[in-house]
């Protein structure tokens, strides 16, 4: 390869990958450069040389795409939270059903299915009904406040720098979270600049204040506080509850969940109910939800409803048949198909969100659903007998192989599988093709300013 780290050279981006990055060529080679939109022109600096392709930096932009926007955010080039906001909106739902078409392409070998166009989510900011925060003892400077890793400014409450574990960047508001979360954010951080209590470092793990994961219901106009620590100091967490709770009527649940681990994760190993019963009340569609600190729901709410009628479409139910919905979380996916299938069972390896599943399903009315709290792949084929249908939800990581093999051992009619990952997903096609047929395929936006991307698809038995 006749190309080396710190070359620079003019090069035009043709494409753009999953992942984010934009696709140009130097040298026949193919050159990855971040923060790039197709029809850039744009000066290169190569950061990284592999086998078979390299990564660059922009150094100097020659001339822009007709697809590139000014971002409205001020940390917008720096912070991992949205990496798009540069890319027009409808262009980024061009190129989102292009990962998703490429990955059924080129990884599972399926290209005569058409990809319908992505249902665009109706808000790009705001949207988000989840925001998880990361204290620092060490804040990463933007270019303004002198640049990169200062080491003299010992406290930070913010966002990841993308790429990175330990460069957190000062926030004052995140532009995918209500207004109301951007108040709490800094009364937070006021409280525990001042507090006496030091921020977290997250290479030398000292240090008290960890993480605050804020939560709101659109619905009911809710908001919900953790507060995460690496131990347990009733007066200072006390003290910051009672103030949030004076001050924003609309929190009804703060929690301090205690994470005494070295593992970078917004999860306590216990938790103290400092106001409220730990849980917030949120609806989707007809359905009245129980959310407590952990649960999982998809953070676009404006998209949420539409994503499990597609779900309930796909699955084409007629009243008879027996469900299993893997990885069902809270129990969402099993109430939407509830009243068009005979019995539902539900499978989930969080203890929390299956006791929330029965909550959630007794609120409701519902009583043909099951739930079962184990992991998907340990599943006993002869146990639970054979479903008509299965959904699944896995996480980002795709299906274990095991439960591709319980799968292709069940043999159900028709599989609906929802992914925030094309390549995951696509892998997972490819496995399961010996078996069934890949016949609808419905992106969703849920994920607006950022290069992630929903999708919904049915397979049938052959």
């Amino acid at each position: 390869m006749d190309i080396k780290k710190g070359d620079t050279a003019e090069v035009a981006i043709e494409k753009v990958v999953y992942g984010g990055r934009g696709l140009a060529h130097l040298k026949g080679v193919a050159l990855f450069v971040k923060g790039t939109v197709p029809g850039d022109r744009v000066i290169a600096r190569v950061v990284k040389v592999k086998r078979n392709y390299a990564e660059a930096r922009t150094e100097k932009m020659i001339e822009p795409s007709p697809h590139r926007i000014t971002p409205p955010c001020p940390y917008s080039d720096y912070c991992g939270g949205c990496t798009w906001q540069y890319i027009a909106y409808e262009q980024q739902l061009i190129y989102k059903r292009g990962f998703v078409a490429d990955s059924l392409a080129h990884i599972a070998g399926i290209t005569g299915v058409k990809v319908n166009e992505v249902l665009p989510s109706p808000r790009i900011f705001g949207y988000r009904n989840k925001m998880e925060f990361s204290f620092s003892d060490n804040r990463w400077l933007l270019p303004q406040e002198g640049g990169g890793d200062s080491g003299n400014k010992s406290f930070a409450l913010g966002l990841h720098v993308p790429g990175t574990f330990d460069k957190v960047i000062d926030i004052e508001e995140c532009l995918l979270q209500e207004e109301r979360g951007n108040e709490i954010l800094r009364e937070v951080k006021g409280y525990a600049r001042q507090s006496g209590m030091p921020a977290y470092g997250l290479k030398n793990h000292q240090g008290f204040w960890r993480y605050l994961v804020l939560r709101y219901s659109h619905y009911f106009n809710e908001w919900m506080v953790g507060i995460i620590t690496s131990e347990e100091q009733q007066g200072s967490t006390q003290g910051l509850a009672s103030i949030l709770h004076e001050r924003f009527s609309q929190i009804v649940s703060i929690v301090n969940a205690v994470n005494t681990r070295k593992g970078g994760t917004a999860i306590g190993e216990w938790e103290n109910r400092l106001i409220g019963d730990g849980c917030m009340r949120e609806k989707i569609g007809p359905y009245t939800l129980r959310v407590s600190t952990n649960s999982f729901l998809q953070i676009n709410h404006y998209l949420s409803e539409q994503l499990y009628q597609t779900v309930k479409e796909f699955a084409s139910l007629t009243g008879k048949e027996t469900v299993f919905d893997l990885y069902c979380g809270i129990g969402i996916v099993s109430m939407f198909l509830a009243s068009a299938a005979s019995r539902i069972l539900g499978f989930d390896s969080s203890e929390s969100a299956i006791t929330d599943a029965v909550r959630n399903c007794e609120l409701n009315g519902i009583d043909n659903c099951e739930f079962s709290c184990r992991e998907a792949e340990l599943l006993p084929c002869s146990e639970i007998g054979k479903p008509d249908v299965i959904i699944t939800d896995p996480p980002r990581t795709g299906m274990h192989k095991e439960v591709i093999r319980h799968i292709l051992h069940l043999l159900p009619d028709r599989i609906v599988y929802i992914s925030c990952n094309p390549t995951t997903m696509a892998r997972d096609i490819a496995f399961l093709k010996e078996g069934y047929e890949l016949k609808m395929v419905q992106p969703i936006d849920l994920f607006p300013n950022t290069y992630h991307i929903e999708a919904v698809v049915r397979l049938e038995r052959r």
